[in-house]
C-alpha cells in the first residue's frame, strides 16, 4: 500500500476500529504507549501493540523507544499529523 493517496490511507484506517482508535488517542496525547491506549479505549494491550506495527509500518507514527521491549513510546511523523487534519472533523 505504499504509494497511497491520502483517501486510500483514511479508508484503510477507518477500516479497523483499532486503527481508528489509535488514531484518535493520537490526536489527544503527544505520546502513546499501548498499555495506555488500551486502558482508555477498553481493548487489549495486544489489539493496540498491533495497531501500533500497522501504522508505523505506513509511516504514521514511529517509535521514539525502539531499543525497550516494553512501554515503547510513539509519536506521530509528519505523514500521521497529515493524516489526523484530514481526518479531524469526519472521523475523529
Amino acid at each position: 500500500m505504499n504509494g497511497n493517496t491520502m483517501d486510500e490511507l483514511l479508508k484503510w484506517i477507518i477500516s479497523v476500529d483499532r486503527r481508528l482508535i489509535l488514531m484518535e488517542y493520537m490526536h489527544k496525547h503527544s505520546v502513546a504507549n499501548a498499555s495506555e491506549i488500551a486502558h482508555e479505549s477498553h481493548r487489549s494491550t495486544q489489539n493496540i501493540s498491533r495497531a501500533l506495527k500497522e501504522l508505523e509500518d505506513m509511516g504514521l507514527i514511529e517509535c521514539l523507544t525502539p531499543t525497550k521491549m516494553t512501554w515503547k513510546k510513539y509519536v506521530l511523523t509528519d505523514k500521521g499529523k497529515m493524516v489526523i487534519d484530514k481526518m479531524e472533523g469526519k472521523y475523529i
